[in-house]
């Protein structure tokens, strides 16, 4: 009982943090990418990216995310270019 306590303690930082990928990957999984997403047009995102992108054509940015070799990286910049497009459709509401 007190190793467990103490186990507790000392890992309590990596617990909470991997709690809170957990999050993020879960919201992930519910952000759409539009099929017509034109990866070649980001110029922030790595030629492997946007080929790999583009092959695979991901239905959500969870998805995108466990595509081998994106990158975290790839990831957001492709969450701000669907966040952009997000608020673009709703001014034209």
């Amino acid at each position: 009982m007190e190793e467990q306590v103490e186990l507790g303690i000392k890992y309590s930082g990596y617990i909470e943090r991997q709690k809170e990928q957990v999050l993020q990957a879960e919201k992930l999984e519910h952000v759409s990418v539009p099929h017509d997403t034109d990866y070649a047009s980001m110029p922030s995102l790595s030629r492997q990216a946007k080929e790999k992108l583009d092959v695979v054509r991901p239905r959500t940015l969870g998805q995108a995310s466990r595509i081998p070799g994106i990158t975290p990286a790839d990831t957001a910049i492709l969450a701000v270019y669907v966040e952009k497009l997000r608020k673009k459709m709703d001014t034209n509401k």
